[in-house]
């Protein structure tokens, strides 16, 4: 019943996501959520060794882009701080910020993922562009706002059900 909210792949953290697993995937070009996927929520910076996690797959040939539902002045300087281009106020669950970026930095939509730690901001806007989508299990949910907390419940019995 639920199995349009299920994501291709479920994993721990950003740094799961190898050159060897993506390759088996087909993938090239990531778009990245930034709060509670690639820093905590309160966070000004990236984490070094979620910075080393993404040159290293630079170096593999993956292209990146954050994709944020954040405003401008607090993603430009994650986006710079990894040197990567960004979407600011991406509309998720819309799909325009997946597609916006797609078509602005050439990405093949069949070689790109989604990868976020929300399943109704992150996953649907991936699956309402049609690519593939990433489910990270967040990074200290605790911090969230409360709105995001009060999903997280909702999420998990989705999955649950979407699993079964």
């Amino acid at each position: 019943m639920f199995h349009w909210l299920q994501p291709n792949l479920i994993l721990d953290s950003v740094q799961d996501i190898t050159p060897e697993l993506l390759q088996k995937h087909g993938l090239r070009f990531l778009l990245l959520d930034v709060d509670s996927t690639l820093k905590r929520y309160r966070a000004a910076e990236i984490p070094m060794e979620i910075v080393q996690w993404l040159e290293s797959l630079k170096k593999a040939g993956v292209q990146f882009c954050i994709l944020s539902n954040g405003r401008e002045p607090r993603i430009r300087p994650i986006a710079e701080q990894l040197n990567v281009s960004f979407i600011a106020q991406a509309m998720k669950p819309l799909p325009v910020g997946c597609r916006t970026a797609i078509k602005n930095l050439d990405f093949d939509p069949k070689a790109t993922a989604m990868v976020g730690d929300q399943v109704f901001a992150d996953i649907l806007a991936g699956k309402f562009a049609k690519i593939f989508t990433i489910l990270i299990t967040p990074i200290h949910p605790e911090e969230e706002r409360w709105y995001t907390r009060i999903k997280r419940p909702i999420e998990k019995w989705v999955l649950s059900k979407s699993t079964s």
